[in-house]
């Protein structure tokens, strides 16, 4: 049903090209169109080549240190216990798919993915609730080892911890398969880029692959005046919107006069004192250039313009 391939000695550079080689438990969000941080692009570019973006972030390391609390406490609360399997599985009908599991339930044909959310995202846990793309993350891990339950458990930071489980489902295990099989065969075997989607995700990705413009370059640019034309109109409702915003906002200022605070049974508004400490470069450059010159730090990106022709 799948490969074990051990990765207890392997070192964090072998283990990230591993990842390289299939889909992952936490890149089947992104393929179903459910991860609010990532894009089929991105996602591309991380597997057929470019450097994995949240691969070393402070919220990653935080997850991974944490992991054993998480599991601790999952065992408290459930009187069940659990354990490291130290191996990537990959399956043997679709050698696309790979899991790298968090915990295997001793006793039990299940797992456990082991999570930590900050206070900021605790509402998308209450009620009995799962994030999405956690939720295609633990039945990624089914369909990988055929196990037929999978349990999440989530501390939130300064909150609480919550758990739930998941059952094996044909029909959502079926669409995740074909979906990660499309993306896999249609994108990444093939080398074609996925189509933008508007996301930040892409705009990174876009930015490292083409980071600098050849100089005195030019393209002819073909098929895209009805789209130009469309993002004219839509800058143009923005700015309406924006004056429209900025209207109540200065309404709101006026009625409120020197007074820090209002409120209403659906509203509270803040209209506080912010001192900011800013660096005067300017006067610095000018009267100190040498100290400018040694701490100036040049960032170099692309700008992207639109004018009528």
């Amino acid at each position: 049903m799948y490969e074990k391939i051990p990765i207890l000695n392997m070192s964090h550079e072998e283990w990230l090209a591993l990842r390289k080689t299939g889909i992952g438990g936490s890149d089947a969000g992104t393929v179903c169109g459910l991860n609010p941080y990532g894009s089929l692009m991105k996602l591309y570019h991380d597997k057929t080549g470019g450097v994995t973006e949240d691969a070393d972030s402070e919220a990653v390391r935080i997850g991974h240190d944490l992991e054993q609390y998480v599991a601790e406490r999952f065992m408290e609360a459930t009187g069940l216990k659990v354990r490291k399997s130290n191996f990537m599985y990959r399956s043997r009908e679709h050698p696309f798919m790979i899991a790298d599991v968090d915990r295997l339930i001793v006793g039990e044909d299940a797992g456990l993915e082991c999570k930590t959310a900050s206070a900021y995202n605790a509402d998308k846990w209450k009620d009995g609730n799962i994030p999405l793309q956690y939720m295609m993350q633990c039945y990624h891990y089914m369909a990988v080892t055929g196990k037929r339950a999978w349990y999440i458990a989530a501390v939130i930071l300064g909150q609480g911890f919550v758990y739930h489980k998941l059952e094996w489902d044909d029909g959502i295990i079926a669409g995740l398969v074909e979906a990660e099989k499309s993306f896999w065969e249609g994108y990444v075997m093939t080398g074609i880029m996925p189509d933008p989607d508007g996301s930040k995700a892409c705009d990174l990705v876009l930015e490292r692959y083409f980071h600098t413009a050849r100089k005195a370059s030019s393209v002819e640019l073909v098929g895209f005046d009805d789209k130009l034309a469309r993002r004219e109109e839509i800058l143009a409702a923005i700015e309406r919107l924006e004056t429209e915003q900025k209207q109540i906002e200065q309404e709101v200022k006026l009625f409120m006069q020197d007074n820090e605070t209002a409120s209403s049974g659906r509203y509270r508004v803040s209209w506080s004192n912010v001192d900011t400490t800013r660096l005067d470069t300017k006067r610095i450059k000018l009267e100190q250039p040498e100290i400018y010159r040694d701490y100036v730090k040049v960032a170099s990106s692309r700008r992207f313009q639109i004018k009528a022709a």
